[in-house]
């Protein structure tokens, strides 16, 4: 009994971290002096376990349209809604599904018709609104999905959800799961970059939260890039100090992080000392991504003047191109605006023309450079608008309100079959009639082309495993090639 007590109080936690705490010192300066040496960090590999399966896309860019664009208005035309313009929508449509309070009161709820034409395009015969003539230029590349459907009713929840797999804020954003599951493929870059363009006074804001790295590690999380000189905060030296001065000061803060970490062990502090070597990096290696004076002028022929514009939508899919021949790992733009309850032909038609020929660029100039292939681009809002006007119903006028049961999106690269519809919606476009794909189903199929199986990328937190999908999530393999 007397060696087993003596075994265990060696053993014990208290015992290995007084030992840490004595050696501290040599184990700081030996990181000091690997510091000093001026060795870029490396990449980071990620889970051991994982990839689970063959990736087929290396990195994906998501274009989230904040605001839920128009299905009716953009991919997915209804002849009845021609024929029975101005009309009730019947109950057996609504079959008493939930509605917003802007229109749960709304005495009259006609059926409206888009306001614009629709014609087939490319070998898919694939139809598209006339708002979208650059679109039109990569159906044959696109895998259109028209039966995706969410919980959520409102956008916040919304687009949470579409980003986490909950409603509820605190989860893990998608990329800060890719992130910690197959960790960067660039030393100098984060693996999680985010952009955002458009949105007016009183648009649905964007929150921080929606690119967190959640419970997971903090090295993960999303870094935000803003237009202007700099496009991550304090990336320039400040005034008086030189290179040499910033080596000396993150060698001294990584020499005080590491003493504090083998004295505490906590993760935290790893972060800390990963995000700090990460931004030490990033002086070097933003500079030469953001700065586009090395395209040349059949870029912005192909992208439009628009990408010109520091912070533009356009300007950010140039920027997503080329994090994209960086190997980052998962490059999330934002575009707001697309919140039309009243208005809608005069503003859809103005959100279209700031997005869709980038967005076609995008596809066509990843394409051209070889990297369509192992590069999944997702266009998406989160969720669809209803078949009924909100507010009045006039001539050449009318608004929609949030639609979850049924909406459109399109996938380009990264294992997706081209020239491909899958789902299908009712006459109204009011509920999906066939092969309904659920978010959490879109979630498991970008984590199965990245080569992750969704149900085994998990992190236990508080007691319980948690997930991307949560505990739902089915892979849609009748889209992948």
């Amino acid at each position: 009994m007397a060696n087993q007590a003596a075994y265990l109080d060696v053993a014990s936690p208290l015992r290995r971290r007084t030992f840490l705490q004595r050696t501290a010192a040599g184990i700081g300066m030996a990181a000091l002096a690997d510091i000093c040496q001026a060795a870029p960090p490396a990449a980071k590999s990620g889970l051991a376990a994982l990839p689970h399966i063959p990736p087929q896309a290396k990195r994906v860019i998501f274009l989230h349209q904040s605001g839920a664009p128009s299905q009716l208005d953009l991919f997915d035309p209804k002849p009845e809604t021609k024929r029975r313009h101005g009309t009730e929508l019947p109950e057996s449509i609504r079959q008493g599904q939930r509605l917003t309070t802007m229109t749960a009161e709304q005495k009259s709820k006609p059926i409206t018709n888009s306001l614009f034409s629709f014609q087939q395009y490319g070998k898919s015969a694939t139809w598209l609104s006339e708002l979208l003539p650059h679109t039109r230029k990569i159906v044959d590349d696109a895998c259109f999905i028209h039966s995706l459907h969410t919980e959520a009713i409102n956008h916040d929840p919304g687009i949470t959800f579409m980003q986490t797999g909950s409603e509820q804020p605190g989860r893990p954003s998608m990329g800060a799961w890719t992130s910690y599951g197959l960790g960067s493929e660039n030393a100098n870059l984060p693996a999680f970059i985010v952009f955002i363009s458009g949105g007016d006074p009183g648009d649905q804001p964007l929150y921080g939260r929606l690119w967190s790295s959640g419970f997971l590690p903090a090295s993960h999380q999303g870094v935000k890039f803003r237009s202007g000189p700099d496009a991550v905060h304090f990336l320039s030296n400040p005034a008086g100090i030189d290179a040499r001065t910033r080596e000396r000061m993150v060698a001294a803060s990584r020499q005080l992080n590491q003493l504090h970490l083998n004295r505490l062990g906590d993760p935290r502090i790893q972060a800390r000392i990963e995000q700090a070597e990460m931004a030490h990096a990033m002086q070097m290696s933003v500079p030469s991504v953001t700065d586009l004076s090395d395209e040349p002028a059949s870029t912005f022929e192909l992208y439009g003047e628009q990408a010109k514009v520091p912070g533009s939508f356009a300007a950010n899919c140039l920027m997503a191109r080329r994090l994209a021949e960086r190997n980052v790992r998962f490059i999330q733009l934002y575009h707001r605006g697309w919140d039309h309850h009243t208005n809608l032909p005069a503003r859809i038609r103005n959100k279209c023309e700031q997005t869709d020929r980038a967005s076609a660029a995008l596809v066509l100039d990843l394409k051209q450079r070889g990297l369509l292939d192992e590069t999944l681009v997702v266009w998406a809002g989160e969720f669809g608008r209803t078949v009924y006007c909100q507010g009045e119903l006039t001539k050449d006028n009318y608004g929609r309100d949030h639609h979850p049961r049924c909406f459109s999106i399109w996938m380009a690269g990264g294992g997706v079959k081209p020239g491909f519809h899958y789902g299908k919606t009712d006459d109204f476009s009011y509920s999906v009639v066939e092969n309904p794909v659920h978010v959490h189903d879109l979630q498991a199929t970008i984590l199965h082309l990245m080569g992750i199986d969704h149900e085994r990328l998990t992190f236990r937190f508080r007691g319980r495993d948690y997930r991307l999908t949560d505990i739902a999530g089915n892979v849609v393999h009748d889209i992948l090639t």
